[in-house]
């Protein structure tokens, strides 16, 4: 990996598509929503539950949504299984899958309970494995996930009061590998690439980003983010992070192979996001907003949207 202090030394390694600045204003994603009708952000925040929470309705709930079920049926294409897990987690398998200042920093607990929210679905499908001996010829194991996720979001970031990019709950389809060790730089080039084509499937551009030694979380072995392009901000964001653990989170919860001759031996695990709206839909909306204040809708998606070509 590249040697580096922090996530601005990180290096890019590819850019898809043409970043595109239209000759019109690109107003801010919770206003192109708004006058779309399609969230309520104050009621949310002054009378339910805080900062960090909205209401999505109307067209934008259904283009959240339309996302999602696409993202399913785009991984499962590729030929991975498709699952809903558990949203609760026990702490041996928090313990199992993430560092503990990492679990203080974002995981809910149930309080009297042994159990946490996900923050993000990877948890229950590694805990999945957790004490088993799997057999060299069911490697490498293809997940996808659905799940809602739940995060503190304690740090420097904070919590947007006007904006759906850093939040407390938000909906995400996952991808996890379960391989040999020998087989994971290979998935993890397979698991970034998915990201990459999902988005390209959608009209917007991304690029990849290899992150650095000072950017890289505890467990992990090696680390890309990809990075959508917002023409309001005329710069690349994230949108989705793709991981090799090596064999860190087998280690702790002990997922072993099989091997008679040389005895058994530690799995790897691999994950990366698909996609995560709302953050998603920051990129979508901005790419596809048009002069006259409607948003076009990729012939992939039309499908799921009822067949419309375009909101407003």
């Amino acid at each position: 990996m590249p040697i580096g202090r922090d996530d601005s030394e990180n290096v890019e390694i590819e850019r898809f598509g043409e970043p595109v600045v239209p000759d019109f204003p690109i107003p801010y994603h919770t206003d192109i929503m708004e006058r779309l009708n399609g969230i309520e952000l104050d009621v949310a925040r002054d009378n339910i539950a805080g900062n960090g929470f909205y209401y999505l309705k109307g067209d934008i709930a259904r283009l959240h949504s339309a996302v999602l079920s696409y993202a399913r049926d785009f991984m499962i294409d590729r030929g991975y299984t498709y699952y809903i897990p558990p949203f609760m987690i026990h702490s041996s398998v928090v313990n199992g899958v993430m560092s503990f200042a990492e679990m203080e920093n974002m995981m809910y607990k149930i309080e009297g309970e042994d159990l946490y929210l996900i923050g993000t679905s990877e948890h229950s499908m590694i805990g999945k494995f957790i004490g088993t001996f799997l057999d060299e010829d069911s490697l490498p194991q293809r997940l996808t996930s659905y799940s809602p996720c739940f995060r503190k979001e304690v740090g420097a970031h904070g919590i947007e009061e006007r904006g759906v990019y850093r939040i407390h709950q938000f909906e995400k389809q996952e991808m996890i590998i379960v391989c040999k060790p020998e087989e994971s730089p290979e998935m993890f080039d397979e698991l970034w690439r998915n990201t990459v084509d999902f988005f390209r499937s959608l009209e917007i551009p991304v690029r990849t980003l290899e992150c650095c030694s000072g950017d890289l979380a505890d467990l992990k072995v090696k680390s890309l983010d990809v990075e959508a392009w917002s023409p309001r901000q005329q710069k690349y964001f994230e949108v989705g992070s793709c991981s090799n653990l090596g064999d860190a989170q087998a280690r702790r919860l002990g997922i072993r192979i099989k091997n008679k001759q040389k005895g058994n031996y530690f799995a790897h695990t691999l994950n990366n996001t698909v996609v995560a709206p709302p953050r998603m839909l920051i990129a979508f909306l901005e790419n596809h907003l048009q002069a006259d204040g409607t948003v076009t809708v990729p012939e992939v998606l039309r499908p799921y949207m009822g067949g419309k070509d375009h909101l407003g």
